[in-house]
């Protein structure tokens, strides 16, 4: 039996992931010490439990981080509540906060000051929807309005008369947000919007990979874990395209039942699995079938985050 691989464009790792990651091993390489992570550095148990095996700490709340120690904020953000808490205890910090989300915080801190009621659409517990609220609950001392859904937007019940803006988390999906998006604005139709959309550009593009894949492929191989935001939602997307599809973290959990009266395998990675995993599961593919492998065509990413500066300073010393 012989079957095609196809592969997606983009895929993997985004510029804001490799920033978190090489926060991590870069103040593990300078300050030689134990280094600890507040919640996942990013939703990938793969890195997560390299860095384990290099020492690094995870945490989930700072009171468990040692006095007079480093600590890195995950990829997700935090909120202004966390920051204070480093602050007062002097805890030397390091921000892996991905440079987009941190711009959703600033949209929030803009729109309060002008008197603006917000809401965000968001997944409820999600550590970078949890940074978002924090934000606004700062600034107004109020809790902002979290919406999850297309139903949740028609049932929401601000008065009509309400100065109201809306951000987003940055991993959605495109097109459910779009929905909701629309059902905000023909019922507040005064409503401010962010100037540029919040959904990352990197959870865009892979969505847009998938889309055009889904079209070609009998089945679809998601890399990426569970708790994987943008992972999860390439798989639901594909599912809803028609096409049937699996997210995984790794080749270990392919079911090779899975390949049965399959002639093309579409994959794919989400923002934060490593592209190691996605060559790991084209090995285990090729022991059982023989496979060609191509490429989808896409414009490449050139998008660069700096590390920050005490970091910087610290690498070129």
């Amino acid at each position: 039996m012989s079957l095609t691989i196809k592969l997606a464009n983009p895929r993997g790792f985004c510029a804001g992931v490799e920033r978190a990651i090489n926060i991590v091993e870069l103040a593990l390489e300078t300050f030689h010490t134990t280094i600890y992570v507040r919640h996942e550095v990013v939703h990938n148990i793969t890195v997560v439990n390299n860095l384990k095996s290099r020492g690094v700490i995870f945490v989930d709340e700072l009171h468990e981080v040692p006095d007079n120690s480093i600590v890195i904020f995950s990829a997700h953000g935090v909120s202004p509540e966390v920051e204070e808490e480093a602050e007062k205890r002097q805890l030397t910090v390091f921000d892996a906060s991905c440079p987009l989300v941190k711009k959703v915080h600033m949209e929030v801190v803009k729109f309060t000051k002008l008197n603006m009621e917000c809401i965000l659409i968001g997944h409820s517990g999600h550590p970078e929807v949890i940074g978002t609220l924090g934000q606004y609950k700062k600034q107004t001392g109020k809790n902002m309005h979290l919406i999850e859904t297309k139903e949740d937007a028609v049932n929401l019940n601000i008065s009509p008369n309400t100065k109201l803006a809306y951000v987003t988390q940055t991993t959605l999906s495109v097109d459910d947000t779009k929905e909701i998006v629309e059902v905000l604005r023909s019922k507040y139709q005064d409503i401010h919007t962010p100037k540029k959309d919040d959904i990352c550009y990197a959870t865009q593009n892979r969505q847009d990979a998938v889309k055009l894949l889904a079209k070609e492929v009998d089945l679809l191989l998601v890399v990426g874990s569970a708790n994987s935001s943008n992972s999860t939602r390439l798989k639901e997307l594909a599912i809803r395209c028609g096409t049937k599809a699996y997210q995984i973290d790794d080749e270990t959990e392919i079911n090779k039942s899975w390949l049965k009266n399959i002639k093309i395998i579409g994959i794919t990675a989400g923002a934060s699995a490593p592209e190691h995993l996605v060559q790991q599961i084209i090995q285990q593919i090729k022991s059982w079938y023989n496979c060609s492998v191509e490429e989808l065509d896409a414009e490449k990413e050139n998008i660069n985050f700096m590390l920050p500066k005490e970091l910087r300073l610290k690498q070129l010393s």
